[in-house]
Protein backbone atom coordinates (compact mmCIF):
# COMPACT_ATOMS: atom_id res chain seq x y z
CA UNK A 1 0.00 0.00 0.00
CA UNK A 2 1.32 3.48 -0.93
CA UNK A 3 1.65 6.06 1.17
CA UNK A 4 -0.46 8.24 -0.18
CA UNK A 5 -3.42 5.85 -0.39
CA UNK A 6 -2.44 4.79 3.30
CA UNK A 7 -2.45 8.77 4.14
CA UNK A 8 -6.01 9.26 2.32
CA UNK A 9 -7.36 6.29 4.75
CA UNK A 10 -6.01 7.64 7.80
CA UNK A 11 -7.73 11.12 6.91
CA UNK A 12 -10.96 9.16 5.54
CA UNK A 13 -11.14 7.40 9.06
CA UNK A 14 -10.21 11.09 11.24
CA UNK A 15 -13.06 12.56 9.27
CA UNK A 16 -15.27 9.21 10.19
CA UNK A 17 -14.40 9.71 13.87
CA UNK A 18 -15.19 13.27 14.04
CA UNK A 19 -18.96 12.51 12.06
CA UNK A 20 -19.63 9.90 15.11
CA UNK A 21 -18.39 12.41 17.81
CA UNK A 22 -20.74 14.69 15.91
CA UNK A 23 -23.64 12.33 16.07
CA UNK A 24 -22.81 11.02 19.44
CA UNK A 25 -22.75 14.79 20.58
CA UNK A 26 -25.84 15.88 19.26
CA UNK A 27 -27.70 12.27 20.36
CA UNK A 28 -26.37 13.12 24.04
CA UNK A 29 -27.80 16.86 23.96
CA UNK A 30 -30.99 15.86 22.39
CA UNK A 31 -31.12 13.14 25.29
CA UNK A 32 -30.59 15.82 27.98
CA UNK A 33 -32.82 18.02 26.69
CA UNK A 34 -35.39 15.12 26.74
CA UNK A 35 -34.12 14.22 30.52
CA UNK A 36 -34.61 18.01 31.93
CA UNK A 37 -38.37 17.97 30.54
CA UNK A 38 -39.33 15.05 32.54
CA UNK A 39 -37.34 16.19 35.58
CA UNK A 40 -35.39 12.48 35.46
CA UNK A 41 -31.18 12.76 35.28
CA UNK A 42 -29.78 9.57 34.28
CA UNK A 43 -26.34 8.97 35.53
CA UNK A 44 -24.10 6.09 36.13
CA UNK A 45 -21.12 5.62 39.17
CA UNK A 46 -17.97 4.14 38.87
CA UNK A 47 -17.76 2.69 42.88
CA UNK A 48 -14.02 2.56 42.98
CA UNK A 49 -13.38 5.91 42.23
CA UNK A 50 -16.78 7.52 43.19
CA UNK A 51 -17.04 9.46 40.11
CA UNK A 52 -20.43 10.09 38.90
CA UNK A 53 -20.87 10.62 35.14
CA UNK A 54 -24.55 12.57 34.96
CA UNK A 55 -25.92 12.85 31.47
CA UNK A 56 -27.73 15.66 31.91
CA UNK A 57 -27.82 18.86 34.11
CA UNK A 58 -30.74 18.11 35.96
CA UNK A 59 -28.96 16.74 39.04
CA UNK A 60 -27.26 20.06 39.57
CA UNK A 61 -29.94 22.66 38.93
CA UNK A 62 -32.02 20.07 41.43
CA UNK A 63 -29.48 21.28 44.08
CA UNK A 64 -29.20 25.01 42.83
CA UNK A 65 -26.29 25.01 41.18
CA UNK A 66 -24.45 26.22 38.00
CA UNK A 67 -23.21 23.73 35.17
CA UNK A 68 -19.83 22.40 36.38
CA UNK A 69 -20.30 23.98 39.53
CA UNK A 70 -21.34 20.77 41.49
CA UNK A 71 -18.54 18.34 41.10
CA UNK A 72 -20.24 14.85 40.39
CA UNK A 73 -19.01 12.74 42.28
CA UNK A 74 -20.39 9.86 45.35
CA UNK A 75 -19.18 11.84 48.36
CA UNK A 76 -21.07 14.80 46.97
CA UNK A 77 -24.38 13.51 46.62
CA UNK A 78 -24.00 12.18 49.58
CA UNK A 79 -23.18 15.14 51.58
CA UNK A 80 -26.79 16.54 50.19
CA UNK A 81 -28.64 14.06 51.56
CA UNK A 82 -31.26 15.23 54.12
CA UNK A 83 -29.76 14.33 57.29
CA UNK A 84 -32.98 12.19 58.57
CA UNK A 85 -32.81 10.50 55.44
CA UNK A 86 -29.50 9.39 54.84
CA UNK A 87 -29.10 6.38 57.01
CA UNK A 88 -31.96 5.26 54.94
CA UNK A 89 -30.71 5.73 51.08
CA UNK A 90 -27.25 5.01 52.08
CA UNK A 91 -28.47 1.25 53.66
CA UNK A 92 -30.90 0.39 50.44
CA UNK A 93 -27.86 1.64 48.23
CA UNK A 94 -25.40 -0.64 50.11
CA UNK A 95 -27.89 -3.64 50.46
CA UNK A 96 -27.66 -3.38 46.43
CA UNK A 97 -24.13 -3.49 46.02
CA UNK A 98 -24.05 -6.64 48.66
CA UNK A 99 -26.52 -8.19 46.40
CA UNK A 100 -29.40 -8.25 48.97
CA UNK A 101 -31.95 -6.81 47.10
CA UNK A 102 -32.58 -6.84 43.33
CA UNK A 103 -31.67 -3.09 42.84
CA UNK A 104 -31.21 0.30 44.81
CA UNK A 105 -34.80 2.38 45.16
CA UNK A 106 -35.21 5.01 47.46
CA UNK A 107 -37.66 8.40 47.56
CA UNK A 108 -35.96 10.58 49.78
CA UNK A 109 -34.92 14.57 50.39
CA UNK A 110 -31.49 16.17 49.68
CA UNK A 111 -30.81 20.00 50.61
CA UNK A 112 -30.47 22.41 47.34
CA UNK A 113 -27.47 25.09 47.72
CA UNK A 114 -29.84 27.70 49.59
CA UNK A 115 -30.89 25.03 51.88
CA UNK A 116 -34.02 24.36 50.25
CA UNK A 117 -35.48 20.72 50.17
CA UNK A 118 -36.15 18.58 46.84
CA UNK A 119 -37.64 15.18 47.18
CA UNK A 120 -36.01 12.82 44.61
CA UNK A 121 -37.22 9.45 43.73
CA UNK A 122 -33.95 7.42 43.41
CA UNK A 123 -33.17 3.92 41.45
CA UNK A 124 -30.63 2.37 40.34
CA UNK A 125 -28.92 -1.31 39.74
CA UNK A 126 -25.51 -2.66 38.90
CA UNK A 127 -24.60 -2.30 35.12
CA UNK A 128 -21.09 -3.84 35.74
CA UNK A 129 -19.12 -6.36 37.57
CA UNK A 130 -15.30 -7.61 37.69
CA UNK A 131 -14.23 -10.88 37.04
CA UNK A 132 -14.56 -12.26 40.28
CA UNK A 133 -18.31 -10.98 40.59
CA UNK A 134 -17.92 -7.93 42.23
CA UNK A 135 -19.76 -4.78 41.16
CA UNK A 136 -17.84 -2.30 39.24
CA UNK A 137 -20.75 -0.04 37.89
CA UNK A 138 -24.08 1.16 38.74
CA UNK A 139 -26.84 3.29 36.03
CA UNK A 140 -29.43 4.99 37.58
CA UNK A 141 -32.19 7.84 37.53
CA UNK A 142 -33.11 10.54 39.85
CA UNK A 143 -36.59 11.81 39.58
CA UNK A 144 -37.41 14.86 40.79
CA UNK A 145 -40.66 14.48 42.72
CA UNK A 146 -40.73 17.53 44.75
CA UNK A 147 -43.83 18.81 42.88
CA UNK A 148 -45.59 15.43 43.17
CA UNK A 149 -44.71 15.59 47.33
CA UNK A 150 -46.00 19.00 47.40
CA UNK A 151 -49.30 18.33 45.97
CA UNK A 152 -49.87 15.17 48.31
CA UNK A 153 -49.02 17.66 51.18
CA UNK A 154 -51.98 20.14 49.60
CA UNK A 155 -54.19 17.26 49.27
CA UNK A 156 -53.52 16.04 53.04
CA UNK A 157 -54.32 19.59 54.16
CA UNK A 158 -57.19 19.29 52.53
CA UNK A 159 -58.20 16.34 53.82
CA UNK A 160 -57.75 16.81 57.62
CA UNK A 161 -57.69 20.83 57.78
CA UNK A 162 -60.49 23.17 58.03
CA UNK A 163 -60.48 25.32 54.73
CA UNK A 164 -61.05 28.61 55.86
CA UNK A 165 -59.11 28.86 59.30
CA UNK A 166 -56.43 25.86 58.69
CA UNK A 167 -57.45 24.21 62.49
CA UNK A 168 -58.44 20.07 62.29
CA UNK A 169 -61.64 19.14 60.55
CA UNK A 170 -64.14 16.63 61.58
CA UNK A 171 -62.10 13.86 60.09
CA UNK A 172 -59.23 14.67 61.73
CA UNK A 173 -60.51 15.20 64.94
CA UNK A 174 -62.08 12.04 64.69
CA UNK A 175 -58.87 10.14 64.06
CA UNK A 176 -57.25 12.32 66.57
CA UNK A 177 -59.96 11.53 69.37
CA UNK A 178 -59.18 8.03 68.39
CA UNK A 179 -55.73 7.81 69.20
CA UNK A 180 -56.20 9.89 72.30
CA UNK A 181 -58.52 7.78 73.83
CA UNK A 182 -56.38 4.88 73.56
CA UNK A 183 -53.12 6.62 75.24
CA UNK A 184 -55.42 7.95 78.15
CA UNK A 185 -57.37 10.02 79.62
CA UNK A 186 -59.52 11.99 77.27
CA UNK A 187 -62.31 14.96 77.69
CA UNK A 188 -64.06 17.22 75.03
CA UNK A 189 -65.01 20.60 74.60
CA UNK A 190 -67.72 21.89 72.60
CA UNK A 191 -67.11 25.79 71.72
CA UNK A 192 -70.07 27.53 70.21
CA UNK A 193 -69.98 31.30 69.36
CA UNK A 194 -73.19 33.14 70.64
CA UNK A 195 -74.32 36.22 68.72
CA UNK A 196 -71.98 35.17 65.81
CA UNK A 197 -75.16 35.69 63.10
CA UNK A 198 -75.50 39.30 64.01
CA UNK A 199 -71.77 39.75 63.07
CA UNK A 200 -72.72 38.76 59.65
CA UNK A 201 -75.86 40.17 59.35
CA UNK A 202 -74.77 43.65 60.02
CA UNK A 203 -71.13 43.64 58.96
CA UNK A 204 -71.07 41.37 56.25
CA UNK A 205 -70.16 37.23 55.85
CA UNK A 206 -66.39 38.47 54.74
CA UNK A 207 -66.31 40.18 58.15
CA UNK A 208 -67.68 37.15 59.83
CA UNK A 209 -65.32 34.99 57.70
CA UNK A 210 -62.12 37.48 59.26
CA UNK A 211 -63.84 37.12 62.81
CA UNK A 212 -63.76 33.16 62.93
CA UNK A 213 -59.84 33.86 61.42
CA UNK A 214 -58.77 35.62 64.64
CA UNK A 215 -60.38 33.79 66.55
CA UNK A 216 -59.01 30.65 65.62
CA UNK A 217 -55.41 32.29 65.90
CA UNK A 218 -56.51 32.87 69.48
CA UNK A 219 -57.62 29.85 70.03
CA UNK A 220 -53.93 28.86 69.27
CA UNK A 221 -52.52 30.92 71.51
CA UNK A 222 -54.94 29.61 74.74
CA UNK A 223 -54.44 26.61 73.81
CA UNK A 224 -50.71 24.23 74.89
CA UNK A 225 -49.29 22.48 72.11
CA UNK A 226 -51.11 18.80 73.65
CA UNK A 227 -54.14 20.11 72.83
CA UNK A 228 -56.01 19.68 69.47
CA UNK A 229 -58.54 22.50 68.21
CA UNK A 230 -60.98 21.85 65.49
CA UNK A 231 -63.73 23.54 63.97
CA UNK A 232 -66.53 21.51 62.96
CA UNK A 233 -68.70 24.08 60.61
CA UNK A 234 -70.00 27.84 60.97
CA UNK A 235 -69.19 29.20 64.40
CA UNK A 236 -68.74 25.59 66.31
CA UNK A 237 -65.02 24.29 67.27
CA UNK A 238 -64.05 21.39 69.47
CA UNK A 239 -61.08 20.98 71.66
CA UNK A 240 -59.68 17.65 72.69
CA UNK A 241 -57.74 17.55 75.78
CA UNK A 242 -55.68 14.98 76.85
CA UNK A 243 -57.09 15.09 80.80
CA UNK A 244 -59.56 13.91 83.08
CA UNK A 245 -62.87 16.44 84.06
CA UNK A 246 -61.04 17.20 87.20
CA UNK A 247 -57.80 18.04 85.83
CA UNK A 248 -57.66 22.43 86.86
CA UNK A 249 -55.62 22.88 82.87
CA UNK A 250 -58.81 21.93 81.53
CA UNK A 251 -60.61 24.79 83.40
CA UNK A 252 -57.64 27.15 82.82
CA UNK A 253 -57.57 26.37 79.13
CA UNK A 254 -61.73 26.52 78.93
CA UNK A 255 -61.41 30.32 80.67
CA UNK A 256 -58.26 31.35 78.04
CA UNK A 257 -60.97 30.23 75.24
CA UNK A 258 -63.92 32.68 76.56
CA UNK A 259 -61.87 35.49 76.98
CA UNK A 260 -60.37 34.87 73.42
CA UNK A 261 -64.47 34.93 72.28
CA UNK A 262 -65.65 38.00 74.24
CA UNK A 263 -62.73 40.78 73.48
CA UNK A 264 -63.62 42.37 70.74
CA UNK A 265 -62.46 41.82 66.97
CA UNK A 266 -60.89 45.14 65.25
CA UNK A 267 -62.03 44.70 61.28
CA UNK A 268 -61.90 46.52 58.28
CA UNK A 269 -65.28 47.85 58.26
CA UNK A 270 -65.86 47.95 62.22
CA UNK A 271 -65.09 46.13 65.53
CA UNK A 272 -67.26 42.51 66.11
CA UNK A 273 -67.97 41.60 69.22
CA UNK A 274 -69.09 37.75 69.77
CA UNK A 275 -69.50 35.60 72.77
CA UNK A 276 -69.08 31.42 73.68
CA UNK A 277 -70.81 28.77 74.89
CA UNK A 278 -68.09 26.34 76.40
CA UNK A 279 -68.99 23.00 77.36
CA UNK A 280 -66.68 20.96 78.55
CA UNK A 281 -67.06 16.56 79.28
CA UNK A 282 -65.00 13.57 79.80
CA UNK A 283 -65.18 10.74 77.46
CA UNK A 284 -66.20 7.70 78.36
CA UNK A 285 -64.57 4.50 77.87
CA UNK A 286 -67.55 3.41 75.40
CA UNK A 287 -67.69 6.45 73.60
CA UNK A 288 -67.28 7.03 70.03
CA UNK A 289 -66.37 10.49 68.44
CA UNK A 290 -69.64 11.55 67.81
CA UNK A 291 -70.94 10.24 71.67
CA UNK A 292 -68.25 12.10 73.26
CA UNK A 293 -69.00 15.58 70.85
CA UNK A 294 -72.69 14.97 71.85
CA UNK A 295 -72.30 15.00 75.46
CA UNK A 296 -69.85 17.57 75.27
CA UNK A 297 -72.55 19.77 73.42
CA UNK A 298 -74.84 18.69 76.00
CA UNK A 299 -73.04 20.83 78.47
CA UNK A 300 -72.65 23.89 76.50
CA UNK A 301 -76.67 24.09 76.11
CA UNK A 302 -76.51 24.53 80.04
CA UNK A 303 -74.55 27.57 79.39
CA UNK A 304 -76.60 28.77 76.03
CA UNK A 305 -80.18 27.94 78.47
CA UNK A 306 -78.84 30.08 81.23
CA UNK A 307 -78.00 33.65 79.51
CA UNK A 308 -74.80 32.34 77.01
CA UNK A 309 -70.80 33.46 77.40
CA UNK A 310 -69.68 31.11 79.99
CA UNK A 311 -68.27 27.95 81.16
CA UNK A 312 -69.93 24.02 82.01
CA UNK A 313 -67.88 20.88 83.17
CA UNK A 314 -70.32 18.21 82.99
CA UNK A 315 -73.15 19.18 84.53
CA UNK A 316 -71.70 22.10 86.38
CA UNK A 317 -71.85 25.54 85.13
CA UNK A 318 -68.74 26.81 86.98
CA UNK A 319 -68.85 30.42 85.55
CA UNK A 320 -70.90 32.92 83.24
CA UNK A 321 -70.67 36.37 82.49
Amino acid sequence: MSEEILRQQIQNLKRHNARLKRIAHDSRNKLSAALDGTGLCLWQLDIASGKLIIFNRRWGSMLGYQPKELSAHFDVWREHLHPEDKEMVLSAFYNHLEGKTPFYEALHRMQAKNGTISWVLDRGRVTEWSDDGKPLKVTGTHIDMTKEKQYEQQLSTLANHDPLTGLANRYALHAQFDLLKNLGSLSVAFIDLDDFKNVNDTLGHRSGDEVLLQLSQRLRDACPAEVTIGRIGGDEFILLLPWTLDNQEIMRIALRCLDAAITPFELGNGAAKVGASIGVNESWASDNFSDAVIRADESMYLIKRTGKNGVALGARILIQS
